[in-house]
């Protein structure tokens, strides 16, 4: 286990990478008074324009019949984000007004970011009145609408709080903790978002693996599978929230069932070349470089930032473009309109756009859509943060490709405006605006029926608030007598939300001509069973076997969620004999799931605690570009065996000293990585506390089949102490220069060892297949000796026996001497399975001695393979000032 005092020896020799020690007279482009721009800038290739809103209009490819109007403009909004409507149509909108401001992301958590309220006093589709109804806001990200408050959440917080105007001025007085989930560190782009309520009363996010339920103003949790979404959240019809991923350039994703039964993807779920883009502005400003954009017309090719979607469910478009998911990809300043195929209970996508074409693309090149919701007009608002830089500033860094795309666009200059558009067609004229919040539970009821979407979830919503069950004998005569399918589902929901839901309810809607309601009835029969009511059981799980494959899929996953007696066994048989194609794929993916292998044997129950926190971590942020099973997730349109990032399956980075890992995660890896460039780049997480790093860091080498040491949070702050000061992203060159490695010449050693000294040789030979072993079984005072040529500065060692993984040392003492005769214990512990790794601090070594102090019986004590780490002072002070130096070459 590492120590501290590791680190404290490495701390003095003046470990402090940065721009702080570069040449002075360069340093001073780094005050905040100098303008970065004028440092690094030179002739601009093409400056981008910015365009009134009437120029931006022009610049617009979007089909016949459609047309965009402008909503909300610069400068009453700048840099808008999400928007959301309340009951009677007021638009809030979240404003992160200090997003890349400048190239380096400079001030980004300045308290000036605020959600302002909008509001069209006499319906004519104009926002006249507008107000700051929250100000002071660090980047907010997530709105929801309770009645007449706002809940919402900013970032760096897992905290959510309800902000009411209690005395109808238009701004918050009133800011009440409804969840207290926190300080919430990393990236920016790497944080929740979403926060809507669906249609199974249940609040999503992405990123959480976990959902949450309004009560009595506290939210409770539920977890559920990751769901691999980032910026954007949406539902359909019948409540399945629609996830989408950008980092992994993969769009839509764990679309097949509702997350909280798991993220099932399968082969063929979209149309050939789904994922490639036909964008119209030749400017390649692509996080991933060359390979993402077409060398040609300069445009990118494949999806890169997939974010902010929308299934269109409002009634003032055309009726096709009902249930269609529409999603925005910024960088290629256009927005995909796919259609939702449902085919034997699997859903597929494909383009609705002729090949080569997209629904809206701008020539405009500061068109950033990064978000759409359905109005209560029934139309489609588009969020355009309408700006240079769209990507975070770890993705802009000096060195990067993308900065230098950016500054020959001068993007970085177009900053601080925003728009917000509404989708109208020349056949349809916008509904009328909304007056729910001053409506009777019994007005709100008949909302249930609205064709528009938007309605439907903001009355069921309003009626469970306000606990109106005196409208339950109402509601229940919707789930029988309503002629609409999704109006019967609505008031079903409704009822589950206001806690009226009953056994013969459920028994009712299960006889439901309609597929979809006997989904929904399965479904909100779990609210009943998990509060103890089993006598649905039987109920639910016959349409498993006779029942429409949507159904049947619905009551196999409920069976399993509530963990039905032998369903395993069920699943499996009638995975096999099922007639549905949903089911024989679903059932393959739940009874063999990815799995992390992670390591468990000779770990404490405080580190069990820790690896489960890195799993976590792990599988909510880290699988969409590392793969689930750690072997690098492939990347989309590539040759094949492409990564998106490297693998972490046996990688000498994430098993060596442990050190090279966390400094990894703190600071960030970039450039080629065992000879091979990786599209996703390792960017600093250094925010994040040192237990969140522990975690992580601990999980990634104890699972995938890996065996490593499990880093503590003091061990990271000793590391993070060291490099305070450093800026810039490591190289694998640096760190290997800066961090111990193993000795690679070992020639020259010599070796014996207190039981079958013949054989020592076969422990260094580099042959893992042959063996040093004792021939006799494991018993203290065993002994297994090295003498070095010359006294060398060594921090740690490695025994590895994967290939006779049961023979590791059942305990042992490590010693070391200069001089053969006066020697320290330097580490001391009980082996591991397969690989035994022991680390201490830097410390002068010419002998080194193992000795056993453990015993078993009838197993040999074995090495396949052995390691020495060397620490080398010089090198790690050389690589201190070439640090320095590539920095400062930066400004030149």
């Amino acid at each position: 286990m590492l120590k501290h005092t590791l680190y404290t020896v490495v701390a003095a020799l003046a470990l402090t990478v940065s721009t702080d020690a570069a040449d002075p007279k360069k340093k001073k482009t780094e005050t905040p008074e100098a303008p970065k721009v004028e440092v690094e800038d030179f002739t601009v290739v093409q400056q981008a324009p910015y365009f009134t809103v009437e120029e931006s209009l022009k610049t617009f490819d979007i089909p016949d019949g459609y047309r965009l109007e402008p909503v909300l403009t610069e400068p009453v909004i700048k840099e808008p984000v999400v928007c959301v409507f309340d009951g009677n149509g007021r638009m809030y909108v979240a404003e992160m007004r200090t997003y890349m401001q400048d190239i380096d992301g400079s001030g980004s958590r300045n308290k000036v970011s605020r959600i302002s309220l909008h509001e069209d006093k006499d319906g004519d589709g104009t926002y006249e009145t507008h107000h700051a109804f929250i100000d002071n806001m660090i980047l907010p990200r997530m709105i929801l609408c309770v009645d007449d408050g706002l809940i919402v959440g900013e970032t760096d917080t897992n905290d959510l709080h309800l902000y009411r105007d209690t005395d109808g001025d238009g701004v918050a007085d009133s800011k009440t903790l409804v969840h207290q989930g926190g300080k919430r560190g990393g990236n920016l782009e790497h944080q929740p978002s979403g926060l809507i309520w669906s249609l199974d009363n249940w609040i999503y996010t992405t990123y959480n693996a976990y959902r949450y339920r309004y009560v009595d103003g506290k939210m409770i949790k539920e977890k559920t599978a990751p769901n691999g979404g980032q910026w954007g959240l949406t539902q359909d019809d019948y409540g399945k929230v629609w996830f989408v991923n950008a980092g992994g350039e993969k769009g839509p994703l764990n679309f097949q069932a509702p997350i909280v039964y798991g993220g099932f993807n399968v082969n063929n779920q979209f149309e050939t070349n789904f994922k490639e883009v036909y964008p119209i502005v030749p400017i390649p400003d692509v996080q991933g470089g060359t390979r993402r954009f077409r060398p040609d017309e300069k445009t990118l090719n494949h999806f890169t930032a997939t974010c902010g979607q929308e299934v269109f469910r409002g009634d003032r478009l055309p009726e096709d473009m009902r249930g269609d998911l529409l999603f925005a990809e910024p960088v290629g300043r256009l927005i995909r309109r796919a259609k939702v195929e449902v085919k034997d209970g699997l859903t597929y996508l494909k383009n609705a756009m002729p090949a080569g074409e997209e629904f809206i693309r701008s020539t405009d090149p500061n068109f950033r859509p990064v978000n759409m919701v359905t109005g209560p007009d029934g139309c489609l608002y588009i969020v355009d943060m309408y700006r240079g830089i769209i990507q975070e500033g770890n993705w802009v860094r000096k060195g990067s490709y993308l900065r230098e795309v950016v500054k020959d666009h001068g993007l970085q200059k177009n900053f601080a405006r925003g728009r917000i558009y509404r989708l109208v067609h020349e056949d349809y004229k916008p509904g009328p605006k909304p007056n729910m919040l001053n409506e009777s539970p019994e007005q709100l009821v008949k909302h249930l029926a609205h064709p528009n979407a938007w309605w439907r979830n903001n009355a069921q919503r309003l009626l469970i608030l306000r606990k109106a069950t005196k409208v339950a004998p109402q509601l229940e005569k919707m789930v029988k007598k309503a002629p609409e399918h999704l109006t019967r589902i609505h008031a079903l929901w409704t009822l589950e939300g206001l806690g009226k839901l009953t056994p013969s309810i459920v028994k009712s809607a299960l006889k439901d001509d309609h597929k979809q309601v006997r989904v929904a009835a399965i479904r909100s029969a779990e609210t009943l069973y998990k509060a103890g009511d089993k006598s649905l059981a039987p109920n639910l799980i016959k349409p498993f076997k006779n029942d429409a494959p949507e159904v049947a899929l619905q009551a196999m996953l409920t069976a399993r969620h509530l963990k039905f007696d032998k369903i395993d066994d069920l699943i499996r048989d009638e995975g096999r004999l099922h007639d549905s194609t949903a089911i024989k794929e679903i059932s393959r993916q739940i009874l063999a799931p990815t799995s992390t292998k992670m390591r468990m044997s000779n770990i404490s129950s405080a580190d069990r605690v820790l690896m489960r926190k890195g799993e976590g971590i792990y599988k909510e942020l880290c699988y969409s570009c590392h793969g689930q099973d750690g072997t690098g997730m492939p990347m989309e349109g590539a040759p094949k065996g492409t990564k998106m990032a490297p693998p972490f399956v046996g990688s000498p980075t994430v098993l060596g000293h442990p050190s090279i890992p966390v400094a990894t995660v703190l600071h960030g890896l970039s450039g080629p990585i065992h000879g091979k460039t990786y599209q996703a780049l390792m960017v600093p997480m250094n925010s994040q506390d040192d237990r969140w790093i522990a975690s992580v860091v601990s999980f990634i080498r104890n699972s995938f089949g890996n065996a490593g040491t499990i880093v503590q949070p003091e061990e990271v702050k000793a590391i993070r102490k060291t490099f305070a000061k450093r800026t810039a992203t490591w190289t694998e060159k640096e760190l290997l220069e800066t961090f111990p490695q193993p000795i690679a010449d070992k020639s020259d050693w010599k070796l014996t060892a207190s039981h079958n000294a013949k054989t020592v040789g076969n422990a260094i030979d580099g042959d893992p297949k042959t063996r040093y072993d004792t021939k006799a079984h494991q018993v203290p005072n065993m002994w297994f000796s090295i003498e070095l040529p010359e006294v060398k500065s060594i921090s740690g060692l490695r025994l590895d026996t994967t290939k006779s993984a049961r023979d590791y040392p059942r305990g042992y003492k490590i010693e070391v001497s200069t001089d053969g005769k006066k020697w320290n214990k330097v580490a001391s512990g009980e082996g591991d399975y397969q690989v035994t790794p022991a680390y201490w601090a830097p410390t002068k070594v010419k002998h080194l001695r193992i000795t056993q102090t453990g015993k078993v019986k009838g197993l040999y004590w074995s090495i396949h393979e052995m390691d020495l780490f060397e620490h080398k002072p010089a090198a790690i002070q050389a690589a201190s000032a070439k640090q320095a130096d590539v920095t400062a070459d930066a400004f030149e």
